[in-house]
């Protein structure tokens, strides 16, 4: 999994079966210090993350089983938030809190 910050998200009207429900968002993935690795994903959201917010993504074919369609078939996804992050600790010290 990668933590990330949510900054925009993608908007298509047509989409593959399985992602007809699902929000598509533009998300920075940050490194243990907080700030952006130079990383930027596109992933599933079915938790309603903002802008902003930070979220745990879930990568490959975890991201998969996030996401099925209408036969409960698992959908392509590549990543998919998993987690709206409240809280993260690092070594004992708070680095980000909601």
């Amino acid at each position: 999994m990668k933590l990330g910050i949510v900054v925009g998200q993608v908007v298509s009207t047509v989409k593959q079966p399985g992602f007809e429900q699902e929000r598509l968002l533009v998300i920075d993935v940050i490194d243990k210090a907080g700030s952006a690795s130079g990383e930027r994903i596109v992933a599933t959201d079915s938790l309603g993350a903002g802008n902003g917010e930070w979220v745990l993504v879930a990568s490959g074919s975890a991201a998969r089983k996030t996401v099925r369609n209408a036969s409960n078939i698992e959908a392509p996804v590549d990543a998919s938030v998993v987690g709206i992050v409240d809280e993260a600790v690092v070594d004992g010290e708070v680095f980000y809190h909601k």
